[in-house]
């Protein structure tokens, strides 16, 4: 079981990152939780899918494109939950993704619960 959530896992990833880069924000906005929480180093918190969806727009809207996670790590803390961590770049930037909590849904798909990484702009 373990070894299928955590394919599930780098699928919703690699989903998140296609759909973000296909400027699809909506599908990324509705893979956090409601009450989902999105920490940026140095801009703030987001709380909420509403804010969350509001945040990301804002960076497509800044001509954010191209997307790429490197050196990632998954930790499965258990068969719901997983902790996911890597170094992105995009055209606009870099950073240090430090957690992405990915949780399974009770309808089965994994949502982000905690998402929290830092912005160096290029």
């Amino acid at each position: 079981m373990h070894h299928h959530a955590l394919l599930n896992v780098i699928k919703a990833s690699q989903n998140w990152i296609n759909q973000f880069n296909h400027q699809n924000i909506s599908y990324c906005a509705a893979s956090y939780t409601e009450n989902a929480i999105l920490k940026v180093t140095p801009l703030g918190e987001f709380q909420g899918r509403q804010a969350i969806h509001d945040f990301w727009q804002g960076i497509l809207d800044s001509g954010a494109y191209d997307l790429h996670y490197q050196q990632t790590w998954i930790k499965l803390i258990d068969d719901d939950n997983a902790h996911l961590g890597a170094n992105w770049q995009m055209n606009i930037g870099y950073g240090v993704i430090t957690l992405e909590h990915w949780q399974r849904q009770n309808d089965g798909h994994w949502k982000l619960i905690y998402d929290q990484f830092s912005l160096q702009t290029n």
